[in-house]
C-alpha cells in the first residue's frame, strides 16, 4: 500500500512512529559519541554512526513501505552530497561578506592552535546533518508531501525543524522562526528538487560546519568550538543573530528565502 493511499489512522501512526524511531536513533548516536574519549575513536564513530543511521532508515522504509529507500540513491552520494556543502558553505561566505561590508563583522585573528579539532568537528556536524535530515526531510516532509502535497510538507516540516531549536542555548522565538524560514524552507525545497537526502545533508553540513569552525559563529547558540577565524561580531541583534548565531540574523534569513524560491520555482517548472 502506498502512502497517499492509505487509511489517515494508518498514515498518522507510522508518520509518528517514523519521527519518534528517527529521533530516538539520532538522539542514541550523538549520547553514544558524546561518551568517546579518544578523539581518533571519536573521528571514526561520526562516521560509522552516520552510514548507520543512513542504513537504518533504509531498512525502515523497506519495512514500513515495502519499497527501497529511492531517496538515498548510492550513485548520486557524491554529487549530490558536494553540491550541497558547495551551497552551504557559500551561503555563509554570502553572508559574511555582507556583515564584514556593514561594519558587524571584524577578524581579529585567522588561524587554529589544533587543526584536528576541526576535522573532528567536521565529521560531527556530517552526523548532525545525516540524523536531522532523516528526520525532518527524510520522514517528516517526505510523508507529508505524498500525502497531502509539496506546500502542506514544505510549511509544516519547516515549522517543526524551527520549533526543535527552541531548546538550543540562547534561543528564542524569533531565532525558531528565523531558523523555520531560511533553513526549514530552503533544506524541504532542496530536498524536493533533488529527490534525494544528498543535497540537503550536504547543504546542512557545509551550513554548521562554516558557520561554526570556519568563521567563529555559535551553532544554534552552542559552541562549535575551535574556528579558523576568530572574529569580533559587534551590532544589533537582529542583524548578527546575537549569542544563537547567524542563523538568527536578518541577514540569514533574507538570504535563505532567495534561495528557497529559487528552488521553489525550479520544482514547480517541473
Amino acid at each position: 500500500m502506498s502512502i497517499k493511499s492509505m487509511p489517515i489512522w494508518k498514515w498518522a501512526l507510522l508518520l509518528l512512529a517514523g519521527f519518534v524511531l528517527s529521533f530516538l536513533m539520532y538522539a542514541l548516536a550523538q549520547t553514544f559519541t558524546d561518551f568517546i574519549g579518544l578523539r581518533w575513536l571519536q573521528l571514526a564513530a561520526y562516521i560509522v554512526v552516520s552510514g548507520v543511521m543512513l542504513g537504518l532508515y533504509a531498512l525502515f522504509v523497506k519495512w514500513f513501505e515495502k519499497s527501497p529507500a529511492g531517496d538515498i540513491p548510492a550513485g548520486r552520494i557524491l554529487p549530490e552530497t558536494l553540491k550541497g556543502l558547495g551551497l552551504g558553505a557559500g551561503y555563509f561566505c554570502v553572508l559574511v561578506l555582507i556583515m564584514f561590508a556593514a561594519g558587524l563583522y571584524k577578524i581579529d585573528a585567522f588561524g587554529c592552535a589544533d587543526p584536528f579539532t576541526l576535522i573532528l568537528a567536521f565529521f560531527m556536524f556530517l552526523m548532525v546533518a545525516v540524523g536531522e535530515e532523516i528526520i525532518f526531510r527524510g520522514v517528516l516532509f517526505r510523508w507529508i508531501d505524498e500525502k497531502w502535497g509539496f506546500a502542506v510538507a514544505l510549511i509544516v516540516s519547516s515549522l517543526l525543524f524551527g520549533l526543535m531549536h527552541i531548546f538550543q542555548p540562547g534561543a528564542t522565538m524569533w531565532s525558531s522562526i528565523a531558523i523555520a524560514v531560511e533553513a526549514g524552507l530552503l533544506l524541504g525545497a532542496a530536498y524536493k528538487y533533488s529527490g534525494t537526502l544528498w543535497l540537503p545533508i550536504g547543504i546542512h553540513w557545509g551550513w554548521n560546519f562554516f558557520q561554526g569552525n570556519i568563521f567563529g559563529f555559535a551553532v544554534s547558540g552552542g559552541d562549535a568550538g575551535s574556528s579558523l577565524i576568530q572574529p569580533s561580531v559587534q551590532g544589533p541583534v537582529i542583524l548578527t543573530g546575537g549569542a544563537f548565531g547567524a542563523e538568527a540574523s536578518v541577514i540569514a534569513m533574507v538570504l535563505g528565502v532567495l534561495l528557497s524560491v529559487w528552488f521553489i520555482v525550479k520544482v514547480a517548472k517541473r
